[in-house]
C-alpha cells in the first residue's frame, strides 16, 4: 500500500543530513516539511503538463533501481533534481523555498531548504515511478494523480483544496502552510 509515512522511509535521513552539514533531527524536520510541499506541487502538475513539469515523463525517466536496497545519494542526480523544482514551482520556487526556510526554527535556513528540495525530487519521483508500476498500473493518464491523492488524501482523510492547507499546516507550521497553500493552490488552479 501507498502511504506518506511508507515514503518518508524510503528518504536516507543520515545520508542527507551529512551533505547537507546538518544533525539527522534537522534534516528530518526539513525532510517532513519538504516531501508534502514536493507531493503537492506534483499533484499541481499531473494534470496540467504544460504548464512545466511533464510529471509522468519525469517520473518514467528516474533510474528504477534508485530505491532498491535503500538510496544511495550518491546515486541521486540532484541537477536533474534542479530542473524538477524550477519546473513544478516556477516562479513560485523563492516563495516555496522562503516558506519552507521557517520551518524548525534557526536551523533550518532558506539555503538548506534551496540544496533540499532538488535532493529530494528525484527520490520522490522514482517512489512514485516504482509504485505505479508495481500497482500494475502505467505511469501514464491518471495513475500518477491517483497515487498523488492517495498520498496527500491519506494525510488528510480527504485531498480536497483545504485538505493540501491541513498537510501544509501541520508540515511546516500554520504561517509557512498559510503561504505554500496558496501557491500550490495557484499552480493547482491554472490551465
Amino acid at each position: 500500500m501507498t502511504s506518506f509515512d511508507d515514503l518518508l522511509s524510503n528518504v536516507p535521513v543520515a545520508q542527507i543530513a551529512e551533505k547537507l552539514g546538518v544533525d539527522e533531527a534537522t534534516a528530518k524536520t526539513a525532510i517532513d516539511a519538504a516531501v508534502p510541499v514536493l507531493l503537492g506541487g506534483f499533484q499541481a502538475q499531473a494534470g496540467n503538463p504544460e504548464v512545466g513539469l511533464n510529471l509522468e515523463s519525469e517520473v518514467a525517466s528516474q533510474p528504477h533501481g534508485l530505491l532498491d536496497g535503500g538510496v544511495d545519494m550518491n546515486q541521486v542526480d540532484v541537477s536533474n533534481g534542479n530542473q524538477i523544482v524550477d519546473q513544478t514551482f516556477g516562479a513560485e520556487k523563492n516563495t516555496v523555498i522562503s516558506a519552507l526556510g521557517n520551518v524548525g526554527g534557526s536551523d533550518i535556513s532558506q539555503d538548506l531548504m534551496g540544496k533540499l528540495l532538488p535532493m529530494l525530487a528525484p527520490i520522490v519521483l522514482a517512489y512514485l515511478g516504482k509504485k505505479a508500476l508495481g500497482g500494475g498500473e502505467g505511469a501514464a493518464g491518471g495513475g500518477i494523480g491517483d497515487l498523488l491523492g492517495s498520498l496527500l488524501g491519506g494525510a488528510t482523510g480527504g485531498n480536497s483544496g483545504g485538505g493540501l492547507g491541513d498537510i501544509f499546516g501541520k508540515a511546516v507550521g500554520q504561517n509557512a502552510g498559510s503561504v505554500l497553500g496558496n501557491v500550490l493552490g495557484g499552480l493547482l488552479g491554472r490551465k
